[in-house]
C-alpha cells in the first residue's frame, strides 16, 4: 500500500473509532441524562401514559389524573382546590412542563423512580400496570384554607411553620391560578397559560416562597435579637440613649418615626417594639455593627441561596458591603434588606423555639402506591443564631407588643401570642404604596406552637391611610394560628 492510501486508511480508521467511542458514550454515560431530558418527547409520553401518583394534604389527595383522547398522552393532571394549593403542588402540564412538587417529584409520581422499581416489577408479573407513588406534604389543610381565604382579593403571601420541627403548615399566595386550566395540550390550555403569564398581577408568582421584599419593621425583631446577643442591650426595660430625632451615622440625615406622638426618645427596647420606633432600632443596628447583624441574620437563613423545602426558596438578603448609615437603615428593614414570607416565618419560628432555627420542609414522606413508606423527612437543625436567653427577651417584647402595642390584631383568645407589625417603603422616594407585614407566633395550653408571616402588597386599591401591617395582616395571622392551635 502506498503512503497516501495508508494515511487515508488510518484517518478513516480514526473516524470509525471516534464514532464508536461517541456512540458508546451516548449509550452509557449520557443515557440517563438524555432519557430524562425535557426535550425528549418520550419523557412526556411516559409521564402521562398512566395515572400519576398524588400529592396529599391532610390525608386527602389534592391532585388527580383524568383520561384523555390523545394519540400520545393517555392522561392529564387534575387539581382539587387548585388556586389554594398551587404554591405547593405547582403545575404539571403536557405543553408547559411542570413546577414545584410536581416537578421535583416527577419520577416518583410517574412511577419511574428507582425506589419503585421492585414494586412495579412485581406488579408487572401479576398483571398490574406501572403506578406512581404519593407525596405526603406537611401542610395543615385548615391553616392553608385560613391563609388563602384570609388573603382573599389581596395580593400577598402567607407562610406558617411549626417551630419545633420546621414543618411548613401553610404556604399561600394570591392572586393564584388553577393548574388544571393548562394541564392539557389544547388551544384553550395554551390560551389560559399565556393569559396567566402575561397578567400584570403575576398569578404564577409564588409570593410566599419565591419572591422577596423589604421586610420593614418586622426586621426589628432580628435587630433586637442581634443587639441583645452582641451585649448592646442587657435589660429590655432599660432606657436606651436614643435622641429624638436620630441622625444617621456620618450624615446629617434625620430618621423620622412614623408618628411624632409616640414615646421613642430614650425608649427601652420593649417600648420601642411596642411603638415600632425607627430611631431606637436604627441606632441599635449601627451600634451592633454590620458584621454581627449579618451573622445573626444568616443564622436565621438570610443570604442562603439553597434553602430547599425541597422547592427552593428565594434568597433573602442582608447586604455584605454597607456603610454605617446603611447599617442603621438595615435595622429597620429598609435599604438593601429583602426577605420572603417564608424567611420572616423562620425568624418568628426561631424566636419561638428558644433561638434554634429548624430547616423548613414541605414533604413529610414518600409512599408507594400501596402506602408503604419509601422515604421520610426527619427534622433537622438549620442553626442557632441566638441564645435561649436572648430569644426569651425578644419573646417578652413581642408578647408585650401583641397585648399592648400594634400587634393586637393578631391576638387570639386561648393562645399566648407574640407579634410585630411592619410597613416597608416601596419604589423610588416611596412613591408607591408601602408593603404591609405581620410576624407572629402562637402557643396553646399544651405548649404547641406555630409561627406565621403575612405579606401584603396593597397596590393602588387601598388608601395609604389604611395600609398597616396590623390591619391587613394581623387578622390573617390570627386565623392561621387559630386553625393550627385551637382544633376542636
Amino acid at each position: 500500500m502506498n503512503k497516501p492510501l495508508r494515511h487515508i486508511a488510518i484517518f478513516c480508521g480514526l473516524l470509525v473509532l471516534a464514532l464508536l467511542i461517541r456512540a458508546n458514550w451516548i449509550q452509557y454515560a449520557q443515557s440517563d441524562e438524555l432519557a430524562k431530558n425535557n426535550k425528549n418527547r418520550r419523557v412526556a409520553i411516559e409521564r402521562y401514559s398512566q395515572p400519576r401518583g398524588n400529592i396529599i394534604v391532610g390525608g386527602k389527595a389534592v391532585t388527580g389524573s383524568a383520561a384523555v383522547d390523545g394519540q400520545d398522552f393517555k392522561y392529564k393532571r387534575t387539581f382539587k382546590n387548585g388556586p389554594m394549593y398551587a404554591p405547593i403542588t405547582g403545575y404539571s402540564s403536557q405543553a408547559f412542563d411542570s413546577s414545584a412538587l410536581e416537578k421535583l417529584n416527577d419520577e416518583f409520581l410517574s412511577g419511574t423512580d428507582d425506589r419503585l422499581f421492585i414494586k412495579n416489577t412485581v406488579g408487572m408479573l401479576t398483571g398490574k400496570k406501572q403506578r406512581g407513588g404519593n407525596v405526603i406534604t406537611t401542610i395543615d389543610p385548615a391553616a392553608q384554607k385560613a391563609a388563602f381565604e384570609g388573603l382573599g382579593d389581596l395580593k400577598g403571601g402567607v407562610a406558617a411553620i411549626e417551630p419545633e420541627t420546621g414543618k411548613i403548615l401553610a404556604l399561600a399566595s394570591t392572586p393564584s391560578y388553577d393548574p388544571s386550566s393548562f394541564a392539557g395540550m389544547s388551544e384553550k390550555d395554551g390560551d389560559n397559560y399565556n393569559r396567566l403569564k402575561d397578567d400584570k398581577n403575576g398569578p404564577l408568582l409564588n409570593r410566599a416562597l419565591k419572591e422577596t421584599y423589604p421586610p420593614g419593621s418586622t426586621f426589628k425583631v432580628l435587630t433586637a435579637a442581634a443587639a441583645i446577643e452582641a451585649g448592646k442591650v442587657d435589660d429590655i426595660d432599660a432606657k436606651t440613649d436614643t435622641p429624638e430625632p436620630y441622625i444617621l451615622p456620618d450624615t446629617r440625615t434625620r430618621l423620622p418615626n412614623h408618628s411624632d406622638n409616640i414615646p421613642c426618645e430614650d425608649a427601652s427596647v420593649k417600648t420601642a417594639m411596642q411603638f415600632s420606633c425607627n430611631t431606637v432600632f436604627a441606632k441599635l443596628a449601627a451600634e451592633t455593627g454590620k458584621d454581627k447583624m449579618r451573622e445573626v441574620a444568616e443564622g436565621f437563613g438570610f443570604n442562603d441561596e439553597e434553602v430547599d423545602t425541597p422547592v427552593r426558596a428565594g434568597k433573602s438578603v442582608y447586604p455584605e458591603d454597607i456603610d454605617r448609615p446603611q447599617t442603621a437603615l438595615s435595622g429597620i428593614g429598609q435599604g438593601s434588606v429583602s426577605a420572603s414570607p417564608l424567611q420572616i416565618a423562620m425568624l418568628a419560628a426561631g424566636i419561638a423555639n428558644e433561638g434554634k432555627v429548624m430547616k423548613p420542609y414541605l414533604v413529610d414522606r414518600l409512599e408507594s402506591p400501596d402506602a408503604d413508606e419509601i422515604a421520610r423527612t426527619s427534622p433537622s437543625e438549620y442553626g442557632t443564631p441566638i441564645s435561649s436567653d436572648t430569644a426569651a427577651k425578644v419573646r417578652e417584647a413581642m408578647e408585650f407588643t401583641a397585648t399592648d402595642g400594634s400587634g393586637q390584631p393578631g391576638l387570639v383568645d386561648g393562645l399566648k401570642v407574640g407579634a410585630k407589625t411592619g410597613t416597608a417603603q416601596h419604589g423610588a422616594n416611596n412613591e408607591l404604596p408601602p408593603y404591609a407585614w405581620f410576624i407572629s407566633y402562637g402557643e396553646n395550653s399544651d405548649g404547641k406552637k406555630v409561627a406565621v408571616a403575612v405579606f401584603v402588597d396593597p397596590g393602588q386599591d387601598i388608601p395609604r391611610s389604611d395600609i398597616a401591617g396590623g390591619k391587613l395582616g394581623g387578622p390573617i395571622a390570627a386565623d392561621v394560628m387559630r386553625a393550627v392551635l385551637l382544633k376542636n
